[in-house]
């Protein structure tokens, strides 16, 4: 799967020329687009510039970045719209913004689907900072940064918080994320306590169905952090032995036999199979398991579209949690 995060060979035609341009100082030639050199990270390049960390990394960004672009990154999208960011260029799923970000999309212009950016698009959006995917390669993330300072945003699920908190500081929103993450925190604790004797001595899986099979995930990808950390269940040796996305068979769902299911599914994530879910609902294996034959079955308890991961899919989930059936659990 490397190759879909990869660039296109116009694509990096294009970066070329860029680069040529920014290493020699010759100046753009008459109606090419305009692209923005990389600037060091050492100082800031003026009083309207400044440097902030993020993974390891220092970045000289504007001291508020008014105009951002988001690829690849569906984490960062969650953080925009939980904390009111409008980008001016953003991510496109199936050619369409989904309606999970119609909120801060309406002024947006689409710069590709989440592994196939439209490079030429960025370029002429002039962004302050790109946000990119650490799931892209480094040669991908370096030709980025030939148009804006390019920040590749971690999308495991740990890093959360940093990522909030990353676009927040680029955006002149931190307030608004101190308030989101105080509530959380506070709202998280107190429904732990509540569920915690409905879990304790269960077996809780968290499951995603895409491209008619289903996986399981790290025990800090997905929603995995929110079910093992933030609600307390003990975590399976699948998910502990999970280095990346695993493929579950049923036979092996059917040998954890989880007392608790949840499951997220998009048709637009099968789109080859989209009646696979309702298939292995109806398939007896899958009915003989003590989540299902006892209710505890969750599907799409959040927009299937959230990553897990981040703030707004956490807080979602917290909510979704709050009002099912698992609180009625004695």
């Amino acid at each position: 799967m490397r190759t879909l995060w990869t660039l296109g060979a116009a694509a990096l035609t294009l970066f070329a020329l860029t680069a040529c341009g920014a290493q020699t100082g010759t100046p753009p030639a008459a109606g090419s687009p305009p692209a923005q050199q990389a600037v060091s990270t050492a100082e800031p390049a003026s009083s309207a510039a400044r440097v902030i960390s993020y993974g390891g990394k220092d970045y000289t960004v504007p001291v508020k970045a008014e105009r951002v672009v988001i690829t690849g990154a569906l984490e960062s999208m969650e953080d925009a719209l939980l904390l009111d960011v409008k980008p001016v260029g953003a991510i496109t799923v199936g050619g369409g913004f989904p309606p999970l970000f119609a909120g801060i999309t309406d002024k947006a212009e689409g710069i590709g689907e989440k592994a196939q950016p439209n490079l030429e698009t960025i370029l002429k959006l002039k962004p302050d900072v790109i946000l990119m995917s650490t799931k892209f390669p480094a040669e991908t993330i370096e030709k980025m940064s030939k148009i804006a300072v390019t920040i590749p945003v971690s999308h495991l699920a740990s890093d959360w918080e940093k990522n909030l908190n990353l676009l927040a500081e680029l955006t002149g929103k931190q307030e608004r994320a101190k308030e989101v993450l105080s509530k959380y925190k506070s709202d998280a604790a107190a429904l732990k306590e509540k569920i915690g004797p409905a879990l304790k001595d269960k077996k809780v899986l968290a499951i995603r169905v895409r491209a008619g099979s289903m996986f399981v995930y790290p025990q800090d990808v997905f929603f995995n952090p929110s079910v093992y950390e933030e609600l307390g269940a003990a975590v399976p040796e699948i998910v502990k032995g999970a280095k990346a996305q695993q493929n579950l068979s049923l036979e092996k769902l059917s040998e954890i036999n989880p007392d608790y299911l949840f499951v997220q599914f998009s048709e637009e994530e099968n789109k080859d199979t989209p009646k696979v879910f309702e298939e292995l609902k109806n398939n007896p294996i899958f009915q003989s398991m003590n989540a299902v034959k006892n209710g505890h079955l969750y599907t799409n308890l959040v927009d299937p579209l959230t990553q897990g991961g981040t703030a707004y899919s956490k807080i979602k989930f917290l909510e979704a949690v709050s009002q099912s059936s698992i609180v009625q659990v004695k």
